[in-house]
């Protein structure tokens, strides 16, 4: 998977803990905060890492610069 085609998900969910939070008499920043972060956790960890070339380590540590893109 990658990040954009877990996004609209992502989006949704946030759109629904918005709504949460406002249709509420007490409103929490920590839970807010909380559940913002969950969301984005989990979807962070969808994202891949495409690496196209750059690094070396014939005998020895990797060295180079790393060229690649998340996704």
């Amino acid at each position: 998977m990658s990040l954009s085609s877990k996004k609209q998900e992502a989006k949704n969910k946030v759109k629904e803990i918005m709504e949460d939070m406002l249709t509420r008499e007490n409103n929490s920043t920590e839970e807010f905060a909380n559940r913002l972060i969950d969301i984005m956790e989990e979807w962070l960890k969808a994202a891949t890492i495409n690496y196209i070339s750059g690094l070396t380590a014939p005998n020895g540590a990797v060295t180079g610069v790393f060229n690649g893109k998340l996704e």
